[in-house]
C-alpha cells in the first residue's frame, strides 16, 4: 500500500514537472556533470567545478574575492573554448582586469547595465534578470554570470523567489554553468553551489606593506554533501581584479537596453 501511494504521489509530481523535487531523480554525487572554476585547490573541494545545469553562488561582502573567484570562473570558460557570458548589473566591470586574469575578450558577452543609484535601482535590477534570462533560453553558452554585489539589500530582497526558481527551469538538463555574484545567498538552489567568500589579507612582517589576498571560500550549501572552508592561495595585489568600469575593448558590449529592446 506504501509503494502503491508512492507511485502515484511520484506520477502525479511528474505531471505537473515537479520531479526533481523526488530524491530518486538526484544526481549521485560525483557524478554530476562539472566546469572546473581554473582554481586547483576550490576544485579538488567541490567535485571538479560548479555544476553544469545549476545555479550556483558566490557571495560575501566587498573585498571578499568575489570578483576575482567570478574571473577565474570565466576565465576557465574561455580557455575550454566555451563561450561565456556576464550580465554586468551596474556597469562595473574593469575590463583589463579580465584580460590579466585570462579571459579570452572575443569569447566573452559583456551585457551592460547602469551605473545608476536612487529609484531607478530596482528598474535596472529587473533589466538585468531579464537579460539573464534572455540569455539563458539563447543557449550556447558555458558560463553565463550576473554579477548583483552592488545592488542594495533592499532592492534584493525586493526580487521574487520563483525568479530564482524559473531561471533553473531554463538550464535544467543544460551543458550551462549560471553564476551569481551577490553580498548575500539568493538563490539556494538545491542543485548548485554556494560560495561564501571572505578576504584575508597578508601582510610583509614588521611592516605596513600588503603583500597579497587570501580568498577563505565557505560551502554553505550542497547537493553533493561537501562541507568544510578552502583556503585559496594568497592573490598579489597587482593582480586582484578591481570593481570599476574599464575601457571599452575587443570585448562583445551590448548594453542591457539593446538587448532587451528597449525595455
Amino acid at each position: 500500500m506504501t509503494n502503491q501511494a508512492r507511485a502515484v504521489a511520484e506520477a502525479a509530481l511528474r505531471t505537473r514537472k515537479l520531479d526533481r523535487t523526488l530524491t530518486t531523480a538526484m544526481p549521485e554525487a560525483g557524478r554530476v556533470d562539472a566546469a572546473a572554476t581554473g582554481i586547483a585547490a576550490l576544485d579538488s573541494r567541490i567535485g571538479g567545478g560548479l555544476p553544469r545545469g545549476q545555479l550556483s553562488e558566490l557571495v560575501g561582502p566587498h573585498s571578499s574575492g568575489r570578483t576575482a573567484v567570478l574571473l577565474q570562473v570565466l576565465s576557465a570558460a574561455t580557455r575550454r573554448g566555451e563561450i561565456a557570458a556576464l550580465v554586468d548589473t551596474f556597469d562595473r566591470l574593469d575590463v583589463s582586469s579580465a584580460a590579466s586574469a585570462g579571459v579570452a575578450l572575443d569569447r566573452l558577452l559583456w551585457i551592460r547595465g547602469q551605473a545608476i543609484s536612487g529609484a531607478l535601482l530596482d528598474r535596472t535590477v529587473e533589466r538585468a534578470l531579464k537579460a539573464l534570462n534572455l540569455v539563458l533560453q539563447a543557449g550556447g553558452f558555458g558560463v553565463v554570470a550576473i554579477d548583483l554585489a552592488d545592488a542594495p539589500p533592499a532592492a534584493v530582497r525586493r526580487i521574487p523567489f520563483t525568479t530564482w526558481l524559473r531561471l533553473q527551469r531554463v538550464i535544467e538538463g543544460s551543458d550551462i554553468v549560471c553564476v551569481l555574484a551577490a553580498g548575500q545567498p539568493l538563490a539556494r538552489s538545491a542543485g548548485g553551489l554556494t560560495l561564501s567568500l571572505a578576504g584575508g589579507s597578508q601582510w610583509t612582517p614588521g611592516t605596513r606593506l600588503l603583500t597579497g589576498l587570501d580568498i577563505i571560500a565557505r560551502l554553505v550549501s550542497s547537493r553533493r554533501q561537501v562541507t568544510g572552508e578552502i583556503t585559496v592561495a594568497a592573490l598579489s595585489p597587482e593582480h586582484e581584479p578591481l570593481r570599476r568600469r574599464g575601457t571599452e575593448n575587443d570585448i562583445h558590449d551590448v548594453s542591457v537596453s539593446r538587448c532587451l529592446g528597449g525595455v
